[in-house]
């Protein structure tokens, strides 16, 4: 009787990875939801995202630790965010450059290694980046197109306020020092709470 090859994704580890993007994608909604009051929260919601986040990946990962999850992760992800009309070529770009390298950090480092898990969680995070970011690629334009959406001239003011290149690199730095908390912070809920009661 032949062997199954355990290395390769089962059914049972695709619903697994649907289930912790289904769980992602609810938290990126309501942050995007609450980017709607402010837009200090639309330009640091990548940052939000990785901070709260950390668990769900580091759940997926440590219940799948094979090659793909992050990658069907952020597929999925970008799968619902294009049905809901939220989707940028931009986001595309980022979300897809991110998760194919964060994939390749967790090969290289082993899929047990926590700091490459680390690494790899920032790394995939900075995807979300690809969201505020036509911000500052295309300027006044986005911001007619937005107004043009329905958005209003008070808070397309605000944000217009807040287009520095500083901000843009705060943006960026935060998302990844975020990531990794929201990652140490996942990690030590896994080891107080998952493990402990047998769920992994």
């Amino acid at each position: 009787m032949l062997k199954k090859d355990t290395s390769k994704l089962q059914v049972k580890d695709l619903v697994t990875i649907g289930v912790f993007s289904a769980i992602y994608f609810v938290v990126n909604l309501i942050i995007m939801i609450c980017g709607g009051i402010s837009p200090v929260i639309w330009i640091f919601m990548p940052a939000l995202i990785a901070l709260l986040s950390g668990v769900i990946f580091m759940l997926m990962i440590e219940k799948v630790q094979k090659f793909g999850p992050v990658v069907i992760m952020a597929a999925i992800t970008a799968i619902i965010y294009f049905a809901t009309g939220q989707f940028t070529v931009v986001l595309l770009l980022t979300f897809a450059s991110s998760s194919i390298i964060a994939e390749l950090i967790r090969y290289m480092f082993g899929y047990k290694s926590f700091t490459g898990n680390l690494i790899a969680y920032a790394v995939f995070s900075l995807g979300m980046v690809g969201s505020p970011l036509p911000i500052w690629l295309f300027g006044n334009s986005f911001f007619e197109s937005i107004i043009e959406q329905g958005m209003s001239s008070s808070y397309v003011d605000g944000l217009r306020n807040l287009t520095s290149s500083g901000m843009l690199i705060g943006m960026i730095i935060s998302t990844f020092i975020l990531a990794l908390a929201g990652g140490i912070i996942g990690r030590s809920m896994l080891k107080k709470h998952f493990i402990k009661a047998g769920i992994i």
